[in-house]
């Protein structure tokens, strides 16, 4: 308590009534949930499993708890407590109540890469040829589940293609996830509220369960979540909420900012503490972002100031196109990492949207400066190599329904949702999984003739090559069962030549790991332990990745959220771009602000901005407008960099740089020699 200022000791020790912390950019939010937490065991003698502390991301849940852990020193003094996503809260009230939700033990949740392929099949659209409109039809599903419209109400609404595509597919998909005993992501909130909505007794249960909940990144929450929480906390005289309306950017996944305000018509009471003090920036930083979001329309106004002192005025400088833009970002990085010996890691390249890293990368790459970009995918995240995995998984448990359901029409075998609810019918009835139902002899009797005599085949060979895996090599069994598949002639028929060539490739790279360490015969492991080993080791490797802090940062703007960079540069501030075009065309241009908010107040020392004259976009060079919100910055703030590429300081310096940076690059590969 000590070390807290007079605002977060409020926010800490309020009981009473429902509280709402405005919490501004560097203001020590994650402090005041914490310091909460633990007041509340150490000094009002809470049962720590009476206490629900709710955010957003599975790293944002982690580090919370490890600070309550160092706060008490051991596990103990915390039996019980629930620090957890909104999802894994939703998890835990599903689980416990699937006899009320007509769900069995042991459901799955299908990956949102599923859901398209089921939506796909349920409106008998290529997802190959109808990507578009099959991802607008998912995320109108998802929309209506995040505002809780059943499919009753989803066809009462207003009349437009994807409306009346949606509206006709949502209680069919439902009856799918129903008859494969799965939910989706949507329905881990989705489910809870409506299981509190027809069952009083469950609610009241989950009431007394959660009797202390607090709230992180209010302002991201979406109807159902708001819902949730209003729900659960009764009264509200235990409830603690913490956010910053200022910092919503997530408005195109259902985020409701107004979510905020909402609180004060549920809980007349509410209490508003705002804590304006940040610890990350110096103030000419602050005086920038607090200038920007003045021009937005807010239902709490706060001012960020900080003890950090001025700083240095904040850059704007403009380039002829892309190309110099990159250049000259690239360069400051460089001339600023010779001078003050700082490390790459330090400084942070935001841009609104993932095309524009293109030539900062080749810059950086010419230049033989290490970076990273945020947000790339795994390796195990490509659709081929699912695909694969979800075979391997079954060969090894023939009750895995989820991968029986990725794989049972990849390739397509012509099985229709109406097919799989009669099989899981019939799976649920026997109380056996799906892939088991198609040996049952009485399988002639519950599908068409067809169907059922490709389905068998398939389950006949499938097991025929699950007990190849005993005798063979399993990487000959795994080829002999691509070439029954004809995986590698599928991959052609629905992509492009390039794009299937691709996915081959990796579906090669894999198997030929398997073949030149031929790890089955070596460690006697069975084919599923290699699988969860394969998963395991592709994370250990994104988290070395992401330990390797001596590259420069390169990610967007929404990633950059939560994050903090000593030296930040935004490029693009551009009309279309920031703000982008589709925003500034459905009016949601005060959204774009407070992204452009978020990026600046990611810097604690320095902060550069620019924008092109000319940029290529489809193959033409277009002339550029600086972005609208340059205008709304303090003049007193700013200073213009009118220095070109070219000035001989510039290049003195640069070279410099560009010479150290190789011999640090030749000693790194020297001691790596030497090590081995």
């Amino acid at each position: 308590m000590p070390d807290l200022n007079t605002p977060q000791q409020r926010a800490v020790t309020h009981l009473g009534s429902p509280l709402l912390v405005l919490a501004g950019a560097g203001s020590g939010k994650t402090r005041v949930i914490t310091s909460k937490i633990a007041w509340l065991i150490k000094e009002r003698a809470v049962n720590p499993a009476d206490i629900t502390a709710v955010t957003f991301t599975n790293k944002a849940a982690r580090e919370m708890k490890q600070r309550v852990l160092q706060m008490f020193g051991e596990s103990d003094s915390l039996k019980g407590l629930t620090v957890s996503t909104f999802h894994s809260l939703g998890m835990q009230i599903v689980r416990r109540q699937v006899k009320e939700l007509g769900l069995k033990p042991g459901f799955s949740i299908i990956d949102p890469r599923d859901v398209s392929t089921v939506i796909s099949e349920l409106l008998r659209a290529d997802l190959t040829q109808n990507k578009d409109l099959v991802e607008r039809v998912a995320q109108r599903i998802s929309h209506w589940k995040n505002i809780g419209m059943t499919p009753e109400q989803a066809s009462l609404g207003p009349i437009d293609p994807i409306t009346i595509a949606a509206s006709t597919i949502y209680p069919n998909y439902q009856r799918y996830l129903c008859a494969c005993n799965s939910i989706d992501l949507d329905d881990l909130i989705y489910l809870p509220i409506r299981v509190f909505f027809e069952h009083e007794e469950v609610l009241r249960h989950w009431q007394l369960r959660v009797r202390h909940l607090l709230v992180d990144e209010y302002q991201d929450t979406n109807g159902v979540q708001y819902q949730l929480v209003r729900m659960l906390a009764m009264d509200g005289n235990r409830l603690t909420v913490v956010g910053d309306d200022d910092q919503s950017i997530y408005a195109w996944r259902g985020a409701q900012p107004q979510n905020l305000a909402l609180l004060n018509n549920d809980f007349p009471d509410l209490a508003v503490i705002k804590l304006e003090q940040n610890y990350r920036s110096c103030a000419r930083i602050l005086n920038v972002a607090n200038s920007l979001i003045q021009h937005n329309q807010r239902s709490f106004k706060k001012s960020l100031w900080s003890s950090l002192g001025q700083g240095d005025p904040v850059r704007i400088f403009s380039a002829d196109n892309e190309q110099v833009e990159a250049e000259r970002t690239v360069s400051a990085i460089m001339r600023h990492q010779f001078r003050h010996q700082s490390k790459y890691g330090d400084f942070a390249i935001l841009y609104r949207s993932n095309h524009q890293a293109r030539g900062i990368e080749i810059r950086l790459r010419e230049m033989r400066i290490p970076y990273r970009i945020s947000g790339g995918s795994s390796f195990f995240d490509r659709s081929e190599i699912r695909d694969l995995m979800a075979y391997l998984r079954l060969l090894t448990n023939p009750s895995d329904d989820s991968a029986f359901l990725r794989i049972v029409n990849t390739p397509r075998r012509g099985v229709g949702a109406t097919s799989l609810e009669k099989l899981a019918a019939t799976a649920k009835q026997k109380n056996r999984s799906l892939f088991t139902t198609l040996l049952d002899p009485q399988l002639q009797r519950i599908l068409k003739t067809t169907q059922a005599n490709t389905l068998l085949l398939f389950a006949q060979k499938m097991t025929e090559f699950a007990d190849s895996l005993q005798t063979s090599d399993p990487t000959d069994t795994i080829r002999e069962m691509l070439d029954y598949l004809r995986y590698e002639s599928w991959l052609k028929q629905t992509c492009d030549l390039e794009v299937a060539t691709k996915r081959w490739q990796n579906i090669e790279l894999m198997l030929q790991w398997l073949e030149s360490t031929n790890r089955f015969a070596e460690t006697e492991r069975t084919l599923a332990e290699l699988i969860g080993e394969l998963i395991l080791n592709d994370r250990l490797d994104q988290e070395q990745e992401q330990e390797n802090t001596n590259q420069v940062n390169l990610m967007t703007l929404h990633a950059a959220k939560g994050l903090e960079f000593p030296h930040v540069f935004i490029v693009g501030v551009e009309e279309g771009i920031l703000p982008h075009r589709v925003s500034v065309d459905e009016g949601s241009d005060q959204e774009e602000r407070r992204l452009f908010y978020v990026g600046i107040t990611r810097a604690m020392h320095s902060l550069t901005l620019s924008y092109a004259e000319k940029r290529t976009r489809f193959g033409k060079k277009i002339e550029c407008e600086p972005s609208r919100f340059l205008r709304e910055l303090p003049v007193g703030e700013i200073e213009w960099d009118k220095g070109q590429t070219g000035d001989s300081a510039h290049l003195q310096d640069t070279g410099r740089a560009h010479i150290a940076s190789i011999r640090a690059l030749r000693q790194t590969k020297k001691s790596s020699v030497g090590e081995l």
